[in-house]
């Protein structure tokens, strides 16, 4: 059984790459410590100057497994041990070296709102963005509820976040969350070369840049703290069972009493 979580360090670029293609790279719990633990270390290696995500040219990632997330709850309560998908958030949030996504194919809920936190983002012509938390019944995650409307303006981002309708490439380059758009079997190749030139620049300067950048956004750790205790309470709630229950199911949700 192959590794669902790649992750290998060539010329000072960390690549990690979901690889669970015969499960649309949706993410397990066990894939979220994967990656919360290669982004702690990557944070102190100084082997490690770049870090890029990336997944298979038909898809970055479906999201959250929904099996998986049923048979293992996160406990998202206020003093709780940090959960792998917190942990993971939490590790990206911090990091102070450059961050690139690589992205094509579906980019499903977190899939999409990792991005806010990369600080350069390739898609593919072939790439669909999609944040269905309202849809699933939970809410905003990872940052989303703050970072895209500061992104999109309050109603675009209400649009996405409320409706949960899937946008493309063209659109996510307009609005800015995406640097540009290539042909899928050119976006890993493009986002690695990125990665390089990254490397090859001086890395306190990469570093100092970076946290000027992201000095203003002061709101952020507290707007995922909360969105990570309204979540973990819709979770446990009528509208969440529906909803995840409905997929599985493959059949519409019917949310008349919740």
């Amino acid at each position: 059984m192959s590794d669902p979580i790649l992750a290998h360090v060539e010329g000072a670029v960390l690549t990690l790459t979901f690889n669970r293609i015969e499960k649309k790279n949706a993410i397990t719990t066990a894939m979220y410590s994967a990656l919360a633990d290669a982004l702690t270390e990557a944070a102190q290696d100084d082997a490690v100057r770049v870090v890029v995500f990336q997944g298979a040219v038909e898809v970055f990632t479906a999201g959250n497994d929904l099996a998986d997330f049923l048979s293992k709850p996160a406990d998202l309560s206020p003093g709780a041990e940090p959960a792998p998908v917190v942990r993971f958030l939490e590790a990206l949030r911090t990091f102070p070296k450059p961050v690139v996504a690589a992205v094509c194919g579906p980019a499903v809920g977190i899939g999409t709102t990792l991005l806010l936190h990369c600080d350069l983002v390739y898609a593919g012509d072939n790439a669909a963005f999609s944040l269905p938390f309202v849809n699933l019944g939970v809410c905003a995650e990872g940052g989303s509820s703050l970072l895209l409307p500061q992104l999109l303006g309050y109603q675009r981002a209400a649009e996405k976040l409320l409706l949960g309708d899937a946008f493309y490439a063209d659109e996510a380059l307009e609005m800015g969350l995406v640097n540009r758009i290539l042909p899928p079997n050119e976006v890993n190749g493009y986002a690695q070369a990125q990665a390089a030139k990254l490397a090859a620049k001086p890395a306190t300067s990469l570093r100092a840049t970076k946290a000027l950048m992201k000095k203003p956004m002061t709101g952020l750790a507290q707007a995922m703290i909360d969105e990570f205790q309204s979540f973990g309470d819709l979770l446990r709630g009528p509208a969440a069972r529906e909803a995840i229950s409905a997929v599985m199911e493959k059949r519409k949700p019917d949310f008349s009493k919740c």
